[in-house]
């Protein structure tokens, strides 16, 4: 299985840097490995991913993230340009798309350091804003990279409608209700997969 994680390391993190998912140069790209404490670690110029300890790494966002959503089993740190511009209307997006309030549920507020950041994805949101850098989660490293490309894909139309002083309306509760549960109910059975020491069943249909 850790060969196969770290394969996937290298696939990913390819796939989001063609995409120009992976900015600035300190972006970095991790992925859990079921049954450890441990994580595949690597920035998005290396070439080689590191097998690291998470567990007592509360001063990083990756150590972070894991010890306090035990779903988690992918994350970046870092993304694309108009993720980047979030920072600059206010840090946080309203679920103003369907699939939005699917797979990325609600963002927390803009968090300062790795601390915040426990209180911040409380909700069970799978992407946040930390130091004005885009943190994107995924219960595997295939729902990372498409949770990465819909965040970007959102955080584009959001920027330009604001920026243009656009009225942006979120969608009705009833609808970001019933999303966000089917999410919550993914990253349920997420969470029970990484204690049985196995990795999560990828999430196919809405």
């Amino acid at each position: 299985m850790e060969d196969r994680l770290r394969l996937q390391w290298h696939q990913v993190r390819d796939r989001l840097v063609a995409k120009r998912l992976l900015l600035p140069p300190e972006a970095s790209l991790s992925l859990r490995i079921p049954g450890r404490d441990e994580m595949w670690f690597g920035g998005a110029g290396e070439d080689v991913p590191r097998r690291l300890a998470w567990n007592g790494r509360a001063g990083c966002v990756h150590g972070a993230v894991y010890a306090a959503r035990g779903d988690v089993g992918a994350l970046a740190v870092g993304g694309g340009a108009w993720g980047l511009l979030l920072a600059d209307f206010g840090g946080r997006m309203p679920e103003v798309f369907d699939e939005q309030a699917r797979h990325l549920g609600r963002m927390g507020p803009p968090a300062a350091d790795a601390q915040e950041l426990p209180a911040a994805l409380a909700a069970g949101g799978n992407v946040q804003l930390v130091q004005g850098n885009p943190v994107c989660l995924g219960t595997t490293a295939t729902r990372l990279a498409l949770n990465a490309e819909l965040f970007e894909k959102c955080a584009k139309a959001y920027v330009l409608a604001a920026a243009s002083g656009g009225r942006v309306r979120p969608l009705p509760w009833l609808v970001r209700h019933v999303a966000n549960g089917r999410l919550l109910k993914d990253e349920r059975q997420a969470r029970e997969r990484f204690v049985q020491g196995l990795l999560p069943v990828e999430s196919k249909g809405y």
